[in-house]
């Protein structure tokens, strides 16, 4: 029983640092006229409909992506 405990625990950290390792690497993914300043991503220049897809599915306007595989930030 504890053998098992043990093995879920580690299954369930190793995906955590996963996890983990992918949110740094979509923050470091997004380059060029899409971050700001600040760090924030800037919206002055896209669509309503770019917006839109953003805000509901967390997706980028593929413009952005310079070539990326397209990745979805929230997701439903």
């Amino acid at each position: 029983m504890k053998t098992s405990l043990l093995i879920v625990l580690l299954v369930i950290l190793a995906l955590v640092g996963y996890q983990t390792y992918q949110i740094n690497s979509l923050k470091d993914g997004v380059t060029g006229k899409a971050v700001g300043t600040a760090g924030s991503i800037d919206m002055s220049d896209w669509t309503e409909q770019e917006k839109m897809m953003y805000e509901h599915h967390g997706t980028l306007p593929a413009r952005l992506q310079a070539g990326q595989q397209p990745t979805m930030v929230g997701g439903c």
